[in-house]
């Protein structure tokens, strides 16, 4: 598996505008990527401008082919003036995870 962690940085008069694209984004994987297992959005408990997305993804192919989805591409125009502080620049990392395994999920 194949795991994102992203911080992003949302300018404070968009957050609203900003978390509703973000969800049409999310939606739109675990409803259309066979590849996407989960796709959480997160906000910060000490910055409520900062949304953190945990991705997790059969393996990095999936990811990529993610990256080339019209959700993500509405998505990343659609906030592209509204974002602070970019995953990229905010350390965004991609992981593998270790435990629990993919069959104890919701368990």
């Amino acid at each position: 598996m194949y795991v994102i962690i992203a911080p992003i940085k949302i300018k404070e008069e968009f957050k609203e505008r900003f978390i509703e694209e973000m969800l049409l984004d999310a939606k739109g994987s675990m409803k259309s990527e066979p590849g996407c297992l989960r796709f959480d959005v997160i906000q910060d408990g000490d910055d409520p401008n900062k949304i953190w997305l945990y991705e997790v993804y059969v393996d990095e192919a999936a990811f990529q082919a993610h990256l080339e989805t019209p959700h993500f591409i509405r998505w990343r125009d659609a906030v592209e003036d509204w974002v602070a502080e970019k995953p990229e620049e905010g350390r965004a990392i991609g992981a593998s995870i270790i435990w629990p395994p993919r069959e104890d999920w919701g368990k």
